[in-house]
């Protein structure tokens, strides 16, 4: 008789510390997003701040291509826009749906 209520207090122990852990997992999992989704701002910053110097330099070396450098300069911002922009959709969907995916 003991050992059936020792076996089934054991077994509600393992069944809450599995909650608990599970519980940890997805606000980890949720910190990791977080971080993912900042880390995604700071490059893309640091990425088109990177462009617009260097267009800002090659317009005042060469003042005659400046149409060509600010076009080319538009389109490379707007490629690392867009993987930002992907990098925090798939940030937001690891927090709002953290055991789905």
């Amino acid at each position: 008789m003991r050992t059936a209520c020792a076996g089934r207090a054991t077994k509600e122990k393992v069944h809450t510390m599995i909650l608990e852990n599970a519980d940890s997992a997805i606000g980890i999992a949720k910190l990791g997003a977080g971080l993912g989704a900042g880390l995604a701002v700071i490059g893309a910053g640091l990425g088109i701040g990177k462009i617009g110097g260097s267009s800002a330099e090659g317009i005042a070396r060469q003042p005659e291509a400046a149409g060509d450098i600010r076009g080319a300069s538009i389109i490379f911002a707007a490629l690392i826009e867009g993987v930002a922009l992907f990098a925090i959709v798939i940030a937001l969907l690891l927090i709002v749906l953290p055991g789905k995916l």
